[in-house]
């Protein structure tokens, strides 16, 4: 056990003495499987090419205070719900809430927000992610939210999370979408610096329901970052999420989709972007356990320099999950030679009467078009944000929230042009 994971189970262990604490039980269960935990090594399969070294060689603390703002993002009427540093900053949150939607704190549940919050705490999310272990042991502020049945939720619900120099946090999310319910939850990272969080989110979502989603997984430089989210989706339910991912100095997200109902849709869409010597590794796997569900998912991704990409994406088709629909395409693009991307697409099929598909490509820019649009006068530069963007745009466009589409396009851009090929 390394020295952090061995002070992370110490700290969690005086946590465990607080009597108060209504997700004791839970966080208990997880302690446990904690304590018998590895730390992950190239030997480890989910993590051969992602070493975890770098959190026993910085100095975080919980107890960083500082002030930080959150972006507002133009044309976006958003109510937002901001952390710094893993405490809740209510100066800086909303306080109306849309009609049908409660939400509450971790740390100021009622009884009726406790009672579902611990049947579905960490129920979503598999045991097996060792640092969603972290989370469930050491995640003291958070956010629950409720979206009541039959409620349509236009205003979307935006969770920032604000990182600083030297900071350790580690915020929880469960969300529970109502039968024939419609909302929009956008998951929010920010900080370049020294930093270590891991941000969970679980999200049980009732029949005929409808939610779109975005995590935005953009800190960069020296931080640390380790999180997922994860969907339990029951009959009819519609997923539309996107990920964009930056590369930092260590970066994971991991992806969990359950299909729990009948005639469930998922779709995936995910973008990473890295360059210098950053890190990015995305995990994802897809669980269709009953009949007549269907999975897009579409993971394009650009790497420059020295970086390096680590992407497993798995469908798994029980034996019962008939008439499946599932289809996982990987497609990257080399900007060096030094660059590196490990790939890893799978399909597991129990199932005789499915139709399914998986692919990966990498290829680099193609030098020829580059040569011609700057025959044309354009700059070298400008040349490849332009054949860079061409290759993500279809994804961008696909984003269900224009404006977010629109904030994000120019910060796509301005990582394009940091980039060369090489």
């Amino acid at each position: 056990m390394s020295n952090w994971l061995e002070n992370a189970v110490a700290r969690a262990d005086a946590l465990a003495e607080n009597s108060s604490d209504w997700l004791a039980p839970k966080r208990e269960a997880s302690l446990a499987l904690l304590r018998e935990a590895k730390v992950p090594t190239r030997k480890t399969e989910a993590w051969k090419y992602t070493p975890v070294r770098a959190l026993d060689q910085v100095n975080v603390s919980t107890s960083v205070t500082a002030t930080l703002q959150a972006e507002k993002i133009a044309d976006l009427d958003s109510l937002d719900l901001v952390f710094v540093n893993g405490e809740f900053d209510a100066m800086q949150s909303g306080t109306k809430l849309p009609a049908g939607v409660s939400i509450v704190r971790l740390c100021q549940a009622d009884a009726v927000a406790q009672a579902w919050a611990l049947e579905a705490f960490s129920k979503i999310k598999p045991s097996r992610h060792l640092f969603g272990l972290v989370n469930d042991v050491l995640a003291t502020d958070g956010v629950i939210i409720d979206v009541a049945a039959d409620s349509d939720v236009t205003q979307p619900l935006r969770i920032v999370n604000l990182l600083s120099q030297g900071s350790e946090a580690h915020t929880r999310v469960l969300v529970r979408i109502g039968e024939r319910a419609k909302a929009c939850v956008i998951e929010q990272f920010v900080g370049n610096e020294t930093s270590f969080n891991t941000g969970f989110a679980e999200y049980d979502v009732a029949a005929h329901a409808e939610l779109e989603h975005y995590r935005f997984a953009t800190q960069t430089g020296e931080a640390l970052s380790i999180g997922g989210c994860h969907f339990n989706l029951a009959e009819k339910v519609q997923l539309n999420s996107t990920l964009i991912g930056f590369g930092s100095n260590l970066s994971r997200v991991d992806v969990d989709v359950t299909h729990a109902g009948e005639h469930a849709f998922a779709k995936l869409n995910v973008i990473y972007l890295l360059d210098g010597k950053e890190l990015f590794d995305l995990h994802s796997t897809i669980e269709h356990a009953v009949p007549n569900g269907t999975t897009e998912e579409n993971v394009r991704g650009i790497v420059a320099d020295r970086a390096k990409v680590v992407f497993n994406g798995r469908i798994h088709i029980h034996r019962n999950a008939q008439k499946t629909l599932a289809e996982l395409n990987n497609r990257n693009l080399l900007m060096s030679d030094k660059a590196e991307i490990n790939t890893k697409p799978e399909l597991e099929i129990y199932a005789d009467d499915v139709k399914c598909a998986h692919g990966a490509t990498i290829a680099e820019l193609d030098k020829k078009a580059l040569y011609y649009m700057q025959s044309r006068g354009l700059t070298r530069s400008q040349a490849q944000v332009m054949l860079n963007f061409g290759f993500i745009n279809e994804l961008v466009e696909q984003m269900p929230n224009q404006a977010l589409a629109e904030w994000l396009r120019p910060q796509l851009k301005d990582r394009f042009a940091a980039m060369e090929v090489k």
